[in-house]
């Protein structure tokens, strides 16, 4: 595996530098050069596949939402900031509705305007039954993550309606998960998304140039993009899938590649005095197993199991293995997060207390806690998910005596179980699920934990169902008092310590390591990162 990794990487290279020609000698071109952690090319019609690793390279640079994340800082967690809509307003009579006011002037790549029959179009992809233009992938991606959506409409050529099921007053934090691809490049593709898979068209400032399923993409920058003062300064961006650590480690150190994500741990002190750079920085992510909670017949329905699991493992020697690249997780915000909140429970290496919960709900010495948990071998997020499940396998075993064993697929696979109830399937038959998850605001927030967005509605995949967050949720979604809504998000937070939904194991730091030729990079605090501003010297 990892010598065929490798070979692609090197394939990858020369194909990105083929065909410069004489050009090359005037004005040699600046590429970089990204070994990914996905075990494939995410899709390229417009949703891609791959996690939030998918939308990070290519969902934001090519196709763009309505609402953009604000990714110019490092040092707060990123806001939101107009994009394909100039504003947008919850309506004041109805707040179901909001409306919002589409830019001009802009341009799909393949020239096609963009105006509201074009959004109307796309949201018919992801949310009619039947329609022509419907992609049932992309749909079921979209669906997942913009959860309550009832009804849309065309006001006139720039402006559109989009209402939910209930107020929710963050939606725009939902919106920029709904991207939108060219009308136009479907019909010239016959009707077939397959074929648009090969000359896509959003509105990005990257647009896609050469796909080659399994072992790389190419994204060539939009020299017509709508924002100049967002238009790129690089010429070529060249992704490809290495999704074993030490692959992606030695591609980076013999010059294949400019930039690989998630280096392994114990390979960065080497790559620093080589002098490559390492960069970290916190975002909002947590690591866990999402327990299914709602799945009859399992022990962890149980929240007696489920908090003892909690006290019964080390994280500050999990973090001591990810040689500091991430935090200690207690909950589903970080500690140090004001709206944590004051939960009953304080979750630490706590072995006397972990037995103690778990002899409660029935387990010991003559009757260990034995469950299944669904893991993968690599993906967006998961940081390093063989020896770092491994770790937890053993270290639980250790303290509290539980025995865990894994069923162990590819990322793509795993994330199935995101979208189903966890009787289904594409659990496994599993009692847990590792899937790295975001937690960057109210709205990622429902979509985990609310009770009507248990999968397959949403993503509330384990079925957790807890009447008290419920209504810290309600008066989250109704109030505009910012006091108010603070203090019911501190109040849903402490249920979900309590309630522990999920084990919390660490917060990523979001290690990436590139080659010294890279400038300009600011690592945001987010799951998305703004490759305009990335340049070669």
């Amino acid at each position: 595996m990892k010598t065929s990794i490798i070979a692609a990487a090197a394939m990858m290279a020369a194909a990105s530098w083929a065909g410069m020609g004489g050009a090359q000698a005037q004005a040699p071109q600046k590429v970089l050069r990204i070994a990914m952690t996905a075990a494939d090319v995410p899709t390229t019609t417009g949703m891609p596949n791959n996690g939030y690793e998918g939308m990070r390279f290519l969902g934001y640079p090519v196709f763009e939402s309505l609402v953009l994340w604000d990714l110019s800082s490092p040092d707060r967690l990123a806001g939101l900031r107009p994009g394909l809509a100039e504003r947008w307003e919850q309506d004041p009579s109805d707040p179901k509705k909001w409306v919002f006011h589409l830019r001009r002037g802009v341009s799909f790549h393949d020239g096609a305007p963009f105006d509201a029959d074009a959004v109307i179009w796309n949201m018919d992809r992801f949310f009619r039954e039947g329609a022509p233009q419907a992609e049932a992938q992309g749909a079921a991606i979209t669906r997942g993550r913009v959860a309550g959506l009832a009804a849309y409409r065309k006001i006139d050529d720039f402006t559109v309606e989009i209402e939910t099921a209930r107020p929710i007053s963050y939606f725009p934090y939902l919106s920029v998960y709904i991207l939108f691809a060219s009308p136009k490049a479907w019909e010239d593709a016959g009707r077939d998304w397959a074929k648009v898979a090969l000359a896509p068209a959003g509105t990005g400032p990257f647009r896609i140039t050469r796909f080659v399923p399994r072992q790389s993409v190419e994204l060539t920058r939009n020299d017509n993009y709508w924002d100049t003062a967002r238009r790129a300064k690089l010429d070529r961006i060249v992704l490809m899938p290495v999704p074993e650590a030490t692959a992606r480690l030695a591609a980076l150190r013999s010059g294949q590649v400019d930039w690989i994500e998630v280096p392994p741990p114990d390979g960065i002190p080497s790559l620093k005095q080589a002098g490559f750079q390492v960069v970290t920085n916190s975002y909002p992510h947590v690591w866990p197993w999402v327990f299914a909670a709602g799945k009859a017949g399992s022990p962890v329905t149980d929240v007696r199991v489920r908090q003892a699991l909690n006290y019964c493992f080390d994280r500050e020697g999990l973090v001591g293995l990810l040689n500091g690249t991430a935090e200690p997780a207690v909950g589903f915000y970080n500690k140090s997060n004001p709206l944590f909140g004051k939960p009953e429970n304080a979750y630490t290496l706590d072995p006397k207390r972990g037995r103690a919960l778990l002899a409660e709900a029935g387990y010991g010495p003559q009757k260990p806690l034995k469950l299944v948990v669904g893991i993968s071998t690599s993906g967006s997020g998961q940081m390093l998910p063989l020896p770092m499940n491994e770790a937890l396998q053993e270290s639980l075993r250790e303290h509290c005596g539980v025995e865990v064993s894994f069923r162990t697929v590819e990322w793509n696979t795993l994330l199935g179980a995101q979208r189903a109830a966890p009787d289904q399937p594409a659990w496994l038959g599993a009692d847990a699920v590792n899937i790295s998850l975001v937690s960057s605001d109210p709205s990622q927030m429902a979509r985990w934990f609310l009770g009507a967005n248990a999968a397959p509605r949403g993503s509330n995949a384990g079925h957790w169902i807890d009447p008290a967050f419920d209504e810290a949720f309600r008066r989250i979604e109704t109030t505009s008092d910012p006091a108010e809504s603070q203090a019911a998000i501190r109040a849903a937070h402490e249920r979900l310590v309590d309630g522990a939904p999920w084990l919390y194991v660490v917060h990523d730091l979001n290690p990436r390591a590139m080659s010294s030729r890279v400038t300009g990079f600011v690592s945001a605090q987010s799951w998305f990162q703004d490759l305009t501003r990335v340049d070669m010297k």
